[in-house]
């Protein structure tokens, strides 16, 4: 008698067990399977390293969320990759994006999901931010996060200590006032430092944006655009006329070489071309991975006759923002992601091993002292951003920045190759960004 293989076959209670097995195995990987998130960056090369080395740790720390990277050559290819996304799956978890000076726009998009609406479901628990809320950096008009403040950096100025003891600049370190790093300048291109005194890659940046915050200046009017009424004015006065007519002879002098993008400038400070760099802080540990160069940090130049101590540069840089419209699950996925990164042991080795400021005041606090030797006056400069900020250096707000911003570096450009006397250049810059402003 032929039997069926469902009936009471021999061996079919086996089968049948293997089977039930092999479904309760299915269903408990499927259960357990990790949450991918992407996340999308444009970190130069030193920085994409040490992040993509923090990922590769949090990957293998646990097995309930998997983070996937995609480096971009610039913040702006960024933003194109952004707007060709139709479809959700396309689209990142988290991205990181440039304050640009005006978050608040950027919070409005569709896409995005401003992070205290994510951490209002998923706190990012045990994090004590190290910048205050009173700094308008990444922060709405109401002092709410708007995303998460991991690449922080500020304007410095780097040095090569070599140079500054070749020229017999005793000590050596450069000056900090204008007219004091002028004299220091010529001392060092007469002494071995002739192809390259100074240069930098952020002109508007040091000559104008940081220039107010560092003489304690005003950049804009209308409580630097952070009133939520009116429409800021840039009055760039004697100050900025002085300054930049100072510049140009520099440029004619050649002690000022011309600023240069793409990393050019930067990379000519590492190589050990140039004395004094002016850019940002989150160059600096690709300057310690160079071990033959030998650098510190001093802060920005000011101007005495203008104020008695110099103030803090504005914080800059960009911020890792969430992407809306996410499964639940890929949300959390996401604050876990951030969470791990605000504990104290990553978030202090990112700020040592990158130069972007400390996330959280447990990172600053659990860096030691040696950290600091030979850097100058790193320590007090990043100390300073824990307290307060004074009402110039707390942020601005101005609507279409980067246009306004690039229309800036055209025009300091134009100064800089003798096409405008700084005069007409500030006086153009003015108008043009008046007109700019009220675009829609």
């Amino acid at each position: 008698m032929k039997q069926h293989w469902f009936s009471g076959a021999p061996g079919s209670g086996r089968r049948l067990a293997w089977i039930s097995a092999g479904s309760l195995l299915l269903s408990s990987m499927a259960a357990s399977a990790a949450t991918d998130i992407q996340v999308w960056h444009s970190l130069n090369p030193y920085n994409k390293k040490a992040f993509e080395d923090l990922v590769k740790d949090f990957n293998k720390d646990q097995k309930e969320v998997k983070v996937e990277l995609k480096a971009f050559a610039t913040p702006e290819d960024i933003e194109a990759a952004l707007a060709k996304a139709k479809k959700q799956e396309d689209k990142p978890n988290l991205v990181q994006l440039d304050d640009s000076r005006a978050p608040d726009e950027i919070a409005k998009r569709s896409y995005i999901q401003p992070l205290h609406v994510l951490a209002a479901k998923y706190p990012v628990k045990d994090a004590k931010w190290f910048l205050s809320d009173a700094n308008a950096f990444i922060r709405d008009s109401k002092g709410r996060l708007l995303a998460f403040p991991y690449m922080v950096d500020v304007p410095v100025m780097y040095y090569n200590v070599d140079a500054f003891k070749k020229a017999g600049i005793k000590p050596a370190v450069p000056q900090r006032s204008w007219k004091g790093l002028q004299d220091q300048l010529v001392t060092m291109a007469n002494n071995g430092s002739r192809n390259c005194p100074l240069t930098s890659d952020q002109p508007v940046s040091i000559n104008l944006e940081n220039l107010a915050a560092v003489n304690n200046q005003p950049y804009t009017t209308d409580d630097n655009g952070l009133k939520a009424k009116g429409t800021p004015v840039f009055t760039f006065d004697s100050m900025y006329i002085r300054h930049l007519s100072m510049m140009i002879s520099w440029v004619r002098t050649e002690l000022l070489v011309k600023p240069e993008f793409d990393k050019v400038a930067a990379k000519r400070f590492a190589n050990g071309e140039c004395a004094v760099l002016m850019s940002t802080s989150s160059n600096l540990g690709w300057f310690k991975d160079s071990k033959k160069l030998d650098f510190a940090i001093s802060g920005l130049p000011y101007y005495p006759e203008v104020t008695q101590k110099p103030g803090n540069p504005f914080v800059g840089g960009s911020a890792l923002w969430a992407i809306a419209g996410q499964p639940k699950e890929s949300d959390a996925a996401s604050v876990k992601f951030l969470s791990w990164l605000s504990q104290p042991k990553q978030a202090a080795g990112w700020f040592q091993d990158t130069g972007f400021l400390p996330l959280t005041k447990q990172a600053f606090e659990q860096t030691d002292k040696g950290y600091y030797k030979n850097l100058g006056d790193w320590q007090s400069l990043v100390a300073a951003y824990a307290t307060s900020p004074a009402v110039t250096s707390r942020g601005f707000r101005v609507n279409n920045y980067p246009k306004i911003k690039a229309m800036f570096q055209q025009k300091l450009d134009g100064a800089f190759n003798g096409k405008q006397p700084a005069v007409t250049a500030l006086k153009s810059a003015s108008a043009e960004a008046g007109q700019i402003m009220r675009e829609r």
